[in-house]
């Protein structure tokens, strides 16, 4: 993982102002002389820069997002808690963390950041940017944004606007965290009870029905307690308190619920997809419940020049993730024809 500083102020989208900026990110392989093999992974809610470990399957060697043929490049989101400045880097203003303190970030305001990383990396075109969930919320604002920098984008389990439904969700999750009584306090480990229990809330999204009875269903019947689905959520909730940070996770979610690619652009959404130029894959996961196909295909629809794919899937909105052999297979043969 490599760190950009960026030491100038940093304006936000809601008017509210960075001192400075540092981004951690990772590369793989080497840009060619004509600067034409570089794919940027935009990454999801919770995931970090390391796009080889986290989409093992899709990006790595031998892979169809492969270092011995492209430049790839991973940068960890504006409010996260892996290297990019978020509420636990220190205030230069304070020399204290941010914390509570740390001001609300867009979608577009990531965007940003990735430009000037794009800028300093010397990169003029990205010939591939792909991004699943709240990367593909990036990599449509980044379309937008820089309509030239970018040849070809792929979108998976995404959608054009936060849905009703995922706004919801989130905010039972920043209930969850705003529950803990040690929310708010000055420290990395507040709210660490509420953050197990809003990702409760969220695998239940990430999933479905379907999934948790066939993986997590108990062969015992005369069982009262200790049944295998709820070890399953309580280990999940565990897993994400010991990587991940409270602030962070309030924070990003409420990023995630003011994505709407049409505000402040003078149209309803169907007049600015049609503004996304790029050539453009959309994958759908059929058993999503999070951001079901029909959003996919709403971006098929209108997005002109898109091919849309559906995956048949038992993960849910995490098959984004899990289906590395049919994504890869899809990918691979659409890109074969940009060729």
């Amino acid at each position: 993982m490599d760190n950009f500083y960026y030491p100038h102020p940093f304006p936000l989208e809601n008017g509210a102002v960075l001192p400075e900026l540092n981004i951690a990110y990772t590369t793989y392989g080497k840009m060619n002389a004509e600067g034409s093999n570089v794919v940027w992974v935009c990454h999801a809610l919770t995931a970090n820069s390391d796009a080889a470990d986290w989409w093992n399957g899709v990006v790595g060697g031998g892979h169809v997002i492969d270092p011995a043929k492209h430049f790839i490049v991973c940068a960890n989101i504006l409010g996260s808690c892996y290297g990019t400045t978020g509420p636990l880097s220190i205030n230069p203003e304070t020399q204290k963390p941010y914390y509570n303190s740390f001001p609300m970030v867009t979608i577009r305001d990531m965007v940003q950041a990735h430009a000037l990383l794009r800028r300093h990396l010397g990169i003029n075109k990205i010939y591939l940017l792909m991004g699943g969930s709240m990367g593909g919320y990036q990599a449509m604002e980044w379309c937008l944004a820089e309509p030239e920098a970018i040849d070809n984008l792929l979108l998976l389990a995404t959608s054009a606007t936060e849905s009703a439904w995922g706004i919801a969700t989130h905010t039972a999750q920043r209930l969850c965290i705003e529950a803990d009584c040690t929310w708010q306090q000055p420290t990395a480990e507040a709210g660490a009870k509420g953050l197990k229990a809003a990702r409760a809330i969220g695998m239940l999204t990430y999933r479905n029905y379907d999934i948790m009875v066939q993986k997590q269903s108990d062969p015992d019947s005369e069982k009262l307690d200790n049944y295998k689905a709820a070890t399953y959520i309580n280990y999940q909730g565990d897993k994400l308190v010991a990587r991940f940070n409270a602030y962070s996770y309030w924070l990003l979610t409420k990023s995630m619920d003011s994505h709407h690619i049409a505000r402040g652009r003078g149209g309803e959404c169907p007049a600015v997809l049609n503004k996304i130029k790029q050539q453009t894959l959309i994958i759908g996961i059929s058993s999503d419940i999070l951001c079901p196909v029909f959003e996919q295909k709403f971006l098929a629809k209108n997005i002109p020049v898109a091919k849309y794919v559906e995956i048949g899937s038992d993960y849910g909105h995490d098959g984004f993730m899990v289906e590395s052999a049919a994504i890869s297979g899809h990918l691979q043969e659409w890109l074969d024809t940009l060729a």
